[in-house]
């Protein structure tokens, strides 16, 4: 009986892993966990920003929600909509976020999703897929719109403001007022 018992959990400790691997190698992001200092730059940024009372914020690449779940409580008349693609860290959010009334965490690639209605965003990715996100942001959102990349930056683009309370790369973060005004010279 033991040994079923543990064939049966090491099976669904492969699958778990397997899957998140899988998704890794499609989307070139490892789902990661938001620091405490890292998360409170972004909520200070976006409290910067000067958002309106009742916002909606896109969570971009949520994983395992730690963020967006800072965020629904930092902004508790904000509607915050957190995306991930990759199931596992998917189910793990929608657990975190089942008290958070303002929090839809939503089970899908936000490079498939309509960004258009959004008064804000932030993002922790990896460098891989930020060139293609800057291309779908600058189609999709409204001039001004702030948008919050945790250590992974937007290449080309000038940061309106920068924070780094982690003391290293990691958990460097950057407001951008979108469309983010190219650094390179002209």
């Amino acid at each position: 009986m033991i040994d079923i018992l543990a064939l049966a959990l090491l099976g669904l400790v492969a699958a778990v892993s397997a899957s998140i691997l899988g998704f890794h190698a499609c989307t070139g992001v490892v789902p990661l966990s938001s620091k405490r200092a890292e998360i409170a730059d972004v909520v200070s940024l976006l409290r910067q920003a000067g958002l309106p009372a009742h916002a909606r914020i896109f969570e971009l690449g949520c994983g395992w929600g730690a963020l967006a779940v800072a965020l629904a409580r930092a902004f508790p008349q904000a509607s915050i909509i957190a995306f991930e693609v990759s199931p596992v860290p998917w189910a793990f959010a929608r657990l975190r976020a089942r008290k958070l009334p303002n929090l839809r965490v939503v089970r899908g690639d936000f490079f498939h999703q309509d960004l258009s209605g959004a008064d804000a965003g932030t993002c922790y990715l990896m460098q891989r897929p930020m060139t293609r996100l800057a291309a779908v942001l600058d189609r999709a959102l409204r001039p001004g719109t702030p948008v919050v990349a945790l250590t992974f930056w937007f290449r080309g683009r000038s940061p309106a403001v920068q924070r780094c309370s982690t003391g290293g790369l990691r958990g460097a973060a950057a407001l951008y007022r979108w469309p983010a005004v190219s650094d390179q010279p002209s």
